[in-house]
């Protein structure tokens, strides 16, 4: 499992491989060939999920933000 401060220090393409790599494990497992470790399958959703929400973050970091004023 990436920990949050591995995945920050990552790079973009780093993150989408790592997206698709696991996406590839809950396909297989979703599909009846990944086995029946519900462990691996939880722990590529998350991991998905953190590599996402830092991919989204990295994005909102560097657009420009609107003037509310």
């Amino acid at each position: 499992m990436a920990k949050m401060n591995e995945i920050k220090k990552m790079k973009d393409t780093e993150l989408a491989s790592l997206i698709k790599d696991k996406r590839e494990v809950l396909r297989n497992f979703r599909f009846g060939t990944g086995g029946k470790d519900v462990g691996a399958m939880r722990e590529a959703r998350k991991d998905v999920a953190r590599s996402l929400t830092e991919l989204k973050t990295r994005t909102l970091d560097t657009s420009p933000k609107a003037k509310s004023e």
